[in-house]
């Protein structure tokens, strides 16, 4: 493996390299994901016979500085990072995860989920509407099934409004507790410290069943975008194709390694393009006007 930026950018400029440098969007510790992203690295690097660095950057922004700055060929990434690198760095998403992911009463395998507004049976709401100043379990504000995508249903029905440019901010509607995952908002409305949750597809079928079976589902949104590959502009053909293909052989042949590395809903890539995969999440961010809280650039 040799240095990051000087044999990278050569690929970049079409000159002869004997690297590509592929970014992981921070999930875990760094540490951890590279020890994951090893066999993944020797995969492509067979598949290739080029040199491939798994380079994990220090936040969510920083994946999208790498492809913008040529740091980076790639990045496996989830969709709202993908939006950015998208229209801030002219990337090209050109592979989308299937996943395995809840859908009503049965699991499919998807390139796109739903989210549910969820409630206990015995709960008097029945509506969005009912939620006006109760407590809603959201798992962060950074989620795409867990809160962009629930904000834009609010905003569509009128019940959050978006003046002035500002972002829509669903505290104007009820109060918002942050719950820090799904698992954690299923214990809160269990518990009784808020009055409703959302819950999204791409959990774990036992968690998403379990959610399913001891609630009423009250709204919902969708489709929403599983994580996808992203492609630097500058990535030049041959390299191009044939990491694609690669990518694909992976998912076929080795996707325990991808389940290892990504999500354990993983079952394989998919070809797809920008628009077709981040369609719906445009409409959602224009509608809610959300910025991404890191900063970019």
């Amino acid at each position: 493996m040799g240095a990051l930026i000087t044999s990278g950018l050569s690929l970049l400029t079409n000159q002869p390299s004997q690297k590509i440098v592929i970014a992981i969007q921070p999930t875990i510790a760094a540490s951890d994901i590279l020890q994951r992203a090893k066999p993944v690295e020797t995969f492509l690097e067979e598949r290739l016979a080029v040199d491939v660095e798994m380079y994990v950057p220090t936040s969510y922004a920083a994946v999208v500085e790498a492809l913008r700055r040529g740091h980076a060929h790639a990045a496996l990434m989830s969709a709202w990072p993908s939006y950015l690198a998208w229209k801030l760095s002219d990337a090209e998403v050109v592979l989308a995860e299937v996943r395995t992911v809840g859908s009503g009463d049965k699991i499919v395998n998807a390139t796109h989920y739903f989210s549910y507004w969820v409630t206990l049976p015995d709960s008097s709401i029945s509506s969005l509407e009912d939620l006006r100043g109760k407590k809603v379990g959201l798992p962060s504000p950074i989620s795409t099934s867990g809160y962009v995508a629930p904000l834009s249903k609010l905003v569509e029905k009128g019940l959050v409004k978006v003046e002035g440019g500002k972002e829509a901010d669903p505290s104007s509607f009820f109060t918002v507790v942050f719950t820090g995952g799904y698992a954690q908002s299923w214990k809160a409305l269990q518990a009784g410290d808020v009055d409703a949750i959302v819950i999204a597809g791409d959990i774990p079928a036992e968690l998403y069943f379990e959610v399913v079976a001891k609630t009423k589902v009250i709204d919902s949104q969708g489709p929403i975008p599983s994580h996808a590959v992203v492609f630097s502009k500058e990535l030049k053909e041959p390299l191009r194709s044939k990491l694609i293909q690669a990518f694909i052989e992976l998912g076929d042949r080795q996707p325990e390694l991808m389940r290892s590395l990504v999500s354990a809903l993983f079952v394989k890539f998919q070809l797809t393009t920008t628009e077709e995969h981040l369609s719906e999440l445009a409409r959602y961010l224009k509608l809610t006007n959300l910025r991404y809280l890191e900063k970019v650039g």
